[in-house]
């Protein structure tokens, strides 16, 4: 992998003067990274240099992914493929140096890569209003044929239709629906249900048809193209044996998981919706309700728990949150149960209406 590399200035180790060369757009990290040498965990700059230049990923990427950058190398008819493409070679890397690295080069490289995804965050953000972008939290599991799936993908598509940029943790299931449904938008509903159909085919991923599960995702990215409508997917290398959904047109894909759980949570300002998920959505909703409660980014964005079932039978942490908030052990939460889709779109339009009437509240772009 080519990496772009920038003198920065002349450095002495160890009484040995040597020419410093690291990631050009990550000034910060590489001063970082030059403190850690000074203090004696190399003598010498060019093994890292050199590492930098194996790693099958761009340690000086300084921009989100696109579905076609992510799995370069990959050819839906050649099911081979999948596991040489971009994204695989770099899981494959991750897991053979270990999830948790005791190798600090391997570190750095990480950190490279995972500070020039966060800085390209914020580039995002500054196109588009934090206020306006809509969390979609919910299993990984969710079928395509299921009832939920469907649900969702017409959800994203219509929030997407009036404005909204809709994100997820990137990943299949609920979060591949609400990508679906923001590539989706503006077309007719029965192009939605053909997209629907086609995906059908593959009702979910597992390690041994993750290729056909993509595949059947780029079938319908080529028979519907779009470049109008943008949403954004937040996944993770931590669980890199789950593909990422090329449905999303902006990809944040991480390393660290505990920056990528961060960014999910508190980026859509405008709202979280919760969908039926497992143990990950639920740490979720708690990780929302803390930053709700101490309104620790200012404000307190809305909380909707789709599915009254499940959220009150199967999870009930909805009553769990509603006792607390009366009894005052939760404060400042905007808490929304419901199965219909136009309560959830309410509720959001809503919000959005009270930012307008009280802008000074809001102090964002």
């Amino acid at each position: 992998m080519a990496v772009k590399l920038q003198k920065i200035n002349q450095k002495t180790f160890k009484n040995r003067e040597i020419l410093v060369f690291l990631p050009s757009n990550n000034i910060k990290i590489c001063k970082f990274a030059i403190n850690m040498i000074k203090n004696a965990y190399f003598s010498d700059i060019e093994p890292i240099v050199e590492y930098m230049k194996s790693v099958p990923f761009d340690v000086s990427r300084n921009k989100l992914y696109s579905a076609t950058e992510l799995y370069e190398g990959y050819n839906p008819e050649l099911p081979e493929t999948y596991f040489s493409c971009y994204d695989q070679l770099t899981y494959k890397h991750y897991i053979s140096e270990n999830k948790l690295t005791n190798n600090i080069k391997e570190s750095i490289a990480r950190t490279l890569h995972d500070q020039g995804i966060y800085i390209a965050l914020g580039e995002f953000f500054r196109v588009h209003n934090y206020l306006k972008c809509i969390g979609v939290m919910g299993g990984h599991a969710l079928l395509r044929t299921d009832e939920m799936y469907r649900q969702i993908v017409f959800l994203g598509k219509q929030l997407t239709e009036q404005g909204f940029i809709m994100l997820s943790g990137g990943g299949p299931g609920a979060m591949e629906a609400t990508h679906v449904g923001a590539w989706m938008a503006g077309r007719n509903n029965d192009e939605v249900e053909d997209a629907l159909q086609i995906l059908s085919a593959v009702p979910s991923f597992n390690k041994d048809n993750n290729n056909a599960w993509l595949s059947t995702a780029f079938k319908v990215i080529n028979k519907y193209p779009q470049a109008k409508y943008e949403s954004l997917g937040i996944p993770t290398w931590l669980y890199g044996h789950e593909p990422s959904t090329p449905f999303a047109t902006h990809i944040a894909k991480f390393f660290e998981n505990s920056i990528r759980e961060n960014n999910i949570l508190t980026l859509p300002f405008g709202g979280i919706i919760y969908t039926p998920g497992s143990a990950g959505t639920m740490h979720e909703i708690f990780r929302d309700a803390e930053q709700n409660h101490y309104l620790s980014y200012g404000i307190s964005s809305p909380m909707i728990f789709l599915g009254t079932k499940f959220w009150t039978e199967e999870m009930p942490a909805y009553p769990l949150l509603q006792q607390l908030l009366e009894k005052g052990k939760y404060k400042n939460l905007s808490l929304t149960l419901t199965d219909d889709s136009e309560v959830v779109k309410k509720q959001l339009i809503g919000f959005q209406d009270m930012a307008k009437a009280h802008p000074e509240a809001f102090n964002l772009h």
